[in-house]
């Protein structure tokens, strides 16, 4: 059966084919083979807290299933407005804000009511891969600007100007960074959007790990600079919610009829379970079980940063957010006789039973010579995974 040409352009999501060859490895193995340590997915090693648990089961025992508006539950909304306040000092109302099925609902109900066949939006080399996926499925073309690390593999205003052409119609950008962790300050965020409104077009801002933010110079949302701003939010990284799929947009009040419009035919409404579940992550408790699990991942972060860089798995930006490191493995590769990342990826899987991510996934510009590390797994985990590759790299 012949596909679409529009299926036909989006590549494989490497991360996960390297995912399951890695489950297929582990199921293979011997009883007395080490068990394989997953270092590859972003994926919280914590579930959803207590009282978010109970609120799910109390809405089931309820009855509470049926279809909710498309745009998610008011008691929902305002519930993420008020957080914006609490957390950022931002006002965000409520009827901005769109519940969605994910991040990945989120983000293309953007690229569907934003973006025409033909246009262009920019993003930095490296990024995330499905981001620029949900440009493409809405025929518009991402276009990936290589990046550095004195940049901190971020863009910056010079760069958006410098690329802009007419076919350009924005930016998709994240903060904090998947797969580097790196963040873009506000005072450079606000000189980029303001190159974007200049030439009439849209930044919108991927924020899902802003809750995992750890150093004071970031942390801020993006929403604090212009109410036209588009926002991308999740409850999978800092909430804990990842096979919920529940997420949040946030849009300029023009946009909402028309996201609204497309969500209705597209989803119909989000989990209806997942959003009265989600009422309860903003009860003090769960919030204070949410900072609790924030400081977890930092320590997290500041245990394993240096003992990669003492094997020669460089991090030349340390993350300031999220849950990853971004990696130069060359000397691993030239120790172990490898050409680049995704052979390594293979080559730790093999013999050190070790799962990380190649960097073939997260653009085009030198990521061979980089591999992402995530750091969402319990301090154990990371200790014994460290044991492992410097007997391997020793």
């Amino acid at each position: 059966m012949q596909v679409s040409r529009r299926a036909q352009r989006i590549e494989p999501f490497y991360v996960m084919e390297v995912a399951k060859a890695a489950q297929a490895l582990a199921a293979s193995a011997a009883a007395s083979d080490p068990a394989m340590i997953y270092l590859n997915i972003g994926e919280p090693d914590f579930t959803a807290p207590p009282l978010v648990q109970e609120a799910a089961v109390r809405a089931i025992h309820s009855g509470l299933s049926q279809y909710t508006p498309a745009t998610g539950l008011p008691e929902l909304r305002a519930r993420i407005s008020h957080w914006y306040q609490q957390r950022f000092a931002v006002e965000v109302p409520a009827s901005r804000i769109v519940v969605t099925a994910g991040a990945s609902a989120a983000l293309q109900l953007a690229c569907l009511a934003l973006i025409n066949p033909g246009d262009e939006v920019l993003m930095p080399d490296p990024s995330y891969p499905c981001n620029r996926h949900f440009v493409s499925a809405a025929d518009g073309a991402a276009v990936l600007i290589p990046t550095t690390a004195a940049e901190r593999f971020q863009l910056s205003a010079d760069k958006v100007a410098a690329a802009w052409n007419k076919q350009t119609r924005g930016v998709l950008l994240a903060s904090p960074s998947n797969p580097t962790g790196t963040s873009i300050s506000l005072s450079e965020m606000k000189r980029i959007h303001e190159v974007v409104q200049g030439h009439g077009g849209i930044s919108i801002i991927d924020e899902i790990y802003l809750g995992l933010s750890f150093e004071a110079e970031f942390g801020q949302t993006a929403l604090a600079l212009d109410e036209q701003i588009i926002s991308i939010n999740s409850f999978s990284k800092y909430f804990n919610m990842t096979g919920w799929r529940l997420g949040w947009l946030v849009v300029p009040e023009d946009v909402v009829p028309v996201v609204e419009r497309l969500a209705q035919n597209l989803f119909i409404c989000p989990s209806t379970i997942a959003q009265h579940a989600a009422l309860a992550c903003f009860e003090d408790d769960s919030l204070r079980e949410y900072e609790r699990r924030r400081a977890e991942f930092k320590a997290r972060r500041d245990y394993f940063l240096p003992e990669l860089n003492r094997l020669g798995l460089t991090v030349p930006v340390p993350p300031d957010g999220a849950f990853y490191a971004w990696a130069d493995c060359s000397a691993a590769c030239a120790k172990l006789g490898v050409k680049d990342s995704w052979d390594l990826a293979f080559e730790l899987m093999n013999r050190a039973r070790v799962a990380v991510t190649p960097g073939r996934d997260f653009g085009h510009a030198n990521t061979g010579q980089f591999i992402r590390f995530s750091t969402a797994n319990a301090l154990p985990q990371l200790q014994e995974a460290i044991g492992r590759l410097r007997t391997l790299l020793a």
